[in-house]
């Protein structure tokens, strides 16, 4: 079984020299295993394709890929046309459970979730025309799935969904944030999500004037609120600080005592704490991707980092996710590089107060606290975007700043939009630590303006860490990626800073990220909107002990060495709160 993918905005036949045609050894024999559709993109015949990769090689803008596959996975669940991507497999909500999706961006969960949300026929391969359901309903009789799918065959299901790009909702609805929650409210249950998403003081806001996180939690509120027989969160934790998806959390959980609920999620810490089982999405993005039978969540989760499943018998990863038992140390032998002194900023509503701190030469320093505490307003007072109400700030160290929000305000390509950010594009340094571990390489041609979130994200990390500079600020970079790049992009921090001997900070709510990129960690506390302070740097058992402790959770390490959030008044998370060590136990002290 082989599939022939054809990335059509990578494809530009009027660019290249059609070698997708002109080497492959099946065309120069006369047969039309290769030409130029009517779009102007190359199509592929699978049947006449003899997959000898040749295309691939020969093709400029990496547009296309062939994979052969086991011949079981023959007829696709869902594909999108010819030479377009293909989805193996689908998760089963379970009821009473909270049911996980964990994979790569691009590897079929969103596909996955709008078939079962009734939004998207499975076309089970026949693209050509649409298939009926009593044909989808013969290949899952049997199932686990045939009961579920024929409810939504006769759409008496009533699905609740929320997206996963939230900035669309603006484009869709005008009005205030009350109008749109009172047309969700088909529960009654609106007054009890209101005060624990912290959301009574937006009701009267425009839905086109809301934050990132505001917009989050009133899609997740709205989400909620509905009176469904199943719940779909793509998601979740997008815009919002540990507090926040700490509280949306806990409400979803309770919801899943009444209703069975599925979630998408790539906040390893949050899916752990949230989900009962975990269905593993692999394969490759953009190309086809399969979903697994239900595993537990630990299982799941470690199964997925190690990038090997065991009752499939599939290697998916070359490498495994690795988290290091031993502490923070490596900090302590280091220079000082960066002396940040005691300022502070004020607005109209709020006071930022800054006690000063260094930042260490090689060193990763994390930076943790709530919205709204003051954190991007340091990193800005420090980029030197904003100018501090009292203290001086001068030094003569160059300072490269990516900001929270990244503005596509370009049509230039990707190429030339990194071009303009370092002189040293065509360098093989450029090539093997920036392009290679961004995955950057497919989307050079593509305009920065037609970038998905994640893209985007990808880009602003490289056009940051690109430039020549001392010290490097990324506030939220971990935002829309999925796992598997997070852990490239922290593996590739930490070596950019022990490499280039640079100092950088790392503002993000991603608890794993955190506690494998850092060797010290910045605590922002105060109340949001209203005050703030920059507490430390700390050692990281010291800080993540205050953190945690003002979060009200704890961590633990399970065998395989991952940090683990403790159940809610579970023994360990009882127990642990009395020691006061809040951040984690090693697996022999469990």
């Amino acid at each position: 079984m082989r599939i022939a993918i054809v990335h059509k905005d990578r494809c530009h036949a009027k660019k290249c020299g059609t070698e997708c045609i002109l080497y492959c050894p099946r065309v120069r024999t006369g047969d039309e295993t290769v030409i130029i559709g009517p779009e102007g993109k190359a199509v592929i015949s699978e049947e006449l394709c003899v997959g000898c990769g040749i295309c691939i090689k020969k093709c400029p803008f990496d547009a296309i890929d062939i994979v052969s596959l086991p011949e079981e996975l023959e007829h696709p669940t869902h594909r999108y046309g010819k030479n377009g991507f293909a989805l193996y497999g689908l998760p089963v909500p379970m009821d009473g459970k909270v049911t996980g999706i964990l994979g790569a961006n691009g590897i079929g969960k969103s596909t996955a979730i709008k078939i079962l949300s009734g939004q998207l026929r499975p076309n089970l391969g026949n693209f050509d025309t649409e298939v009926a359901w009593e044909e989808i309903l013969k290949r899952y009789t049997g199932t686990e799935l045939f009961d579920y799918l024929q409810t939504v065959s006769k759409k008496t299901k009533k699905i609740a969904s929320k997206p996963q790009y939230i900035d669309y909702i603006p484009k869709v609805f005008s009005g205030s944030v009350r109008e749109l929650l009172q047309k969700t409210d088909e529960h009654g249950r609106l007054g009890s999500l209101l005060p624990v998403l912290k959301l009574d003081a937006l009701l009267d806001h425009e839905i086109g004037t809301l934050s990132g996180g505001e917009l989050q939690r009133v899609a997740i509120a709205a989400c909620l609120a509905r009176d469904a027989d199943l719940y779909f969160l793509d998601e979740i934790t997008p815009f919002l600080d540990i507090y926040q998806r700490i509280a949306a959390a806990k409400l979803i959980r309770e919801l899943a005592q009444e209703r069975p609920v599925v979630i998408v999620e790539h906040d390893l810490a949050i899916l752990d704490m949230l989900a009962d089982t975990v269905h593993v999405g692999y394969g490759k993005p953009a190309v086809f991707g399969i979903i697994t039978r239900p595993k537990g969540v630990r299982v799941g989760i470690n199964q997925y980092l190690e990038g090997y499943l065991h009752e499939e018998n599939v290697r998916f990863r070359d490498t495994q996710v690795v988290f290091e038992k031993r502490a923070h140390d490596k900090g302590s032998d280091r220079e000082d590089l960066f002396e940040i002194p005691p300022m502070t900023k004020e607005y109209d509503t709020f006071h930022l107060t800054i006690s000063g701190g260094t930042i260490r030469s090689g060193e990763v320093l994390g930076v943790v606290g709530a919205n709204g505490i003051g954190k991007s307003t340091y990193a800005k007072l420090l980029a030197g975007v904003e100018i501090p109400t009292t203290g001086k700030f001068e030094t003569n160290l160059k300072i490269s700043y990516k900001p929270q929000y990244i503005k596509a305000d370009t049509s230039d390509t990707v190429e030339m939009y990194l071009r303009r950010s370092s002189t040293k594009f065509d360098s093989s340094r450029f090539q093997h630590e920036i392009l290679e571990p961004l995955s950057l390489s497919p989307i050079l041609q593509s305009p920065v303006d037609s970038l998905s979130g994640g893209e985007l994200q990808r880009v602003a990390i490289a056009s940051c860490l690109s430039r020549d500079a001392d010290v490097y600020i990324l506030d939220e970079p971990s935002a829309h990626l999925d796992v598997e790049q997070r852990v490239k992009v922290t593996r590739m921090i930490k070596h950019h800073a022990e490499g280039r001997e640079a100092g950088i900070m790392v503002i993000d709510h991603d608890i794993y990220l955190i506690d494998m990129i850092s060797e010290r960690i910045l605590v922002f506390e105060g109340e949001p909107g209203i005050h703030g302070t920059a507490a430390g740097p700390f050692g990281m058992r010291e800080g993540m002990n205050r953190f945690l402790h003002a979060l009200g959770v704890t961590f633990r390490r399970d065998q395989s060495g991952r940090p683990r959030i403790n159940k809610p008044d579970s023994f360990l998370d009882r127990e642990q709160k009395a020691s006061k060590e809040f951040y984690y136990y090693t697996a022999d002290e469990e």
